[in-house]
């Protein structure tokens, strides 16, 4: 949530996530491997982004479970309404 406004450095995400800054930078090494995070270099910091192309996948494999729960709620909503009925 913290990347999804503007590029941060390691220790500012460290300070207000409240962790080490070891451990922040190995989260943020394997989101930036698997492709849903980016960084680029500023001087002696290195400025962490999030990369909204690597987030194509989550969306259109959850998309999914969207359309499931969608007609379960329908279904759910039709059943009510004819209890209602009766």
């Amino acid at each position: 949530m913290l990347l999804r406004a503007r590029e941060l450095p390691v220790t500012e995400l460290s300070h207000e996530l409240g962790m080490p800054q070891p451990g922040v930078s190995k989260h943020l090494r394997v989101l930036r491997e698997v492709g849903l995070v980016r960084d680029r270099r500023a001087g002696k910091q290195r400025l962490y982004c999030l990369d909204a192309h690597g987030l194509r996948a989550v969306h259109e494999w959850t998309g999914g479970f969207e359309r499931f729960w969608s007609e379960s709620f329908d279904r759910l909503d039709a059943y009510v309404q004819e209890l209602k009925e009766d």
